[in-house]
């Protein structure tokens, strides 16, 4: 950007003509002669800024080419930007480039090491890490994953917020928390945020960002484009094919529009006034009657889990589910099952529900501990209809569990293409914990007032 000629057989093409005037807009540059059009076009009709912006946040379609620029900017921050004044000594500053996961933020790192691969860039760098690059004039470039508490403690020249509309995902934290997180750090130089996303549900930091400054004059620029738009060489029939499977979909992968039919299933205040302070795993009541609901799994990313409750109350407008413990395993599923029973036998609990996960083979494993195993006769989605009707009645008390907290929070509802409505966790998260929850407190509360003997998944001592 000092050498407008630097990256010209990369950018300086015609197809990365949307970008480069979103760029110049950005840091208020000279405006393009010719490229008014594209500029009111992706940003809402705004005028072209006189100063420079603090944030970008733009949504854009799936190969508009955001990893590219993304990487662009991080350089750009990282080696034409001079920070050592303003330093403490010892003091480094961070161009950060942070995504769901690790593997996705590498992406964004193998672009940006590309780019340093220039003979004029080539000889900053001091050394090449595992996480980033550090550069000769006291700023490094290093990744991270999503997490408000991973961000904290650094002087950031800049971020990259990567996908962040897609950051629900186990093991993060609420991408509204991370950029909270961020601001801070960023404002002992003046760091920019940029955030780069293709659009998903109504929710979340993006599409907030989106409502409060898309079309307006700030010092937050909030822009959006379909990917021809960004990227004019994608092919028309990669759009066509997609908008035949599944339009909904493919006008927020590829037109950038928020997706209509998927909205939050659980209030996030519905789950904090179902949760007790303290314990996280309550005792065995004497006299009390337990169900247990497992959803097992068979190894990889998704958790074995396990949810013990009870009823508290006889009378059935007083009476609510209390949920005793939820566990999740990772590791064999044969000593989980082990683990499990014997947990189960010191609540009194001889039967387990669960869904039909593997064929005959959690019945048979626990079985051979003398646990029975009931299969459901609900889909997830119904078990989550109906912990969506407990919840609202205030018939639940959850325990302070900060992932099932979030894994319920990020339930979603969307409305399949023949008209019902799926409940379900976002793309890349899981809903293991949450799952095991919604069974128990089906069980539980539907069985409550039933004769003992009766009672799938509910043990009476």
């Amino acid at each position: 950007m000092q050498d407008p000629n630097l990256f010209g057989p990369t950018f300086g093409g015609d197809s990365f003509e949307a970008w480069r005037t979103l760029l110049a807009g950005f840091y208020a540059l000279s405006e393009p002669e010719g490229d008014a059009d594209i500029w009111g076009e992706i940003t809402g009709g705004r005028e072209w800024p006189e100063t420079p912006h603090d944030e970008l946040w733009l949504a854009v379609g799936r190969r508009g080419g955001k990893s590219h620029v993304a990487a662009l900017v991080a350089v750009y921050e990282a080696a034409f930007r001079d920070h050592r004044d303003k330093l403490s000594p010892g003091e480094w500053a961070t161009v950060m480039l942070i995504a769901g996961d690790r593997m996705q933020a590498r992406t964004l790192l193998r672009y940006v090491r590309g780019l340093f691969e220039h003979p004029m860039l080539k000889p900053l760098v001091l050394r090449e890490t595992a996480n980033g690059l550090e550069l000769d004039n006291r700023c490094a470039i290093e990744v991270a994953t999503a997490s408000f508490k991973s961000v904290r403690g650094y002087t950031l020249a800049a971020v990259i917020a990567d996908e962040i509309a897609f950051w629900m995902t186990e093991g993060v934290s609420p991408d509204v928390e991370v950029i909270a997180a961020l601001r801070p750090a960023l404002a002992t130089l003046g760091g920019k945020l940029i955030a780069l996303s293709s659009p998903y549900a109504k929710r979340g930091a993006l599409w907030t960002t989106y409502q409060a400054h898309f079309g307006r004059d700030s010092r937050v620029l909030v822009a959006q484009a379909p990917s021809k738009t960004m990227n004019p060489t994608l092919p028309d029939r990669v759009i066509d094919d997609a908008m035949a499977e599944d339009p909904s979909r493919a006008a927020a992968e590829y037109l950038a529009q928020f997706r209509a039919d998927i909205s939050s299933l659980i209030d996030p205040r519905l789950i904090e006034d179902a949760r007790r302070p303290k314990p996280l795993v309550l005792p065995r009541i004497s006299g009390a009657i337990y169900g247990a609901f497992v959803d097992p799994a068979g190894g990889g990313q998704d958790e074995f889990t396990l949810c013990i409750a009870h009823p508290e109350g006889r009378r059935r407008d007083g009476s609510r589910v209390v949920v005793d413990a939820v566990l999740g395993r990772h590791g064999s599923p044969a000593r989980i099952v082990e683990e499990y029973a014997r947990i189960l036998r010191t609540y009194g609990v001889r039967r387990v529900t669960g869904d039909r996960y593997a064929g005959r083979w959690p019945r048979d494993e626990f079985g051979r501990h003398g646990i029975s195993y009931d299969v459901s006769d609900q889909d997830r989605s119904a078990l989550y209809g109906e912990l969506l009707s407990a919840l609202s009645s205030g018939r639940v008390e959850l325990p302070p569990d900060q992932k099932l907290a979030r894994q319920l929070i990020g339930l979603e509802r969307r409305t399949g293409r023949s008209g019902r409505d799926i409940i379900d966790h976002p793309p890349g998260a899981h809903d293991d914990l949450a799952n095991a929850v919604a069974g128990a407190v089906a069980i539980i509360d539907q069985n409550t007032f039933r004769k003992v003997p009766a009672i799938t998944g509910i043990s009476m001592f």
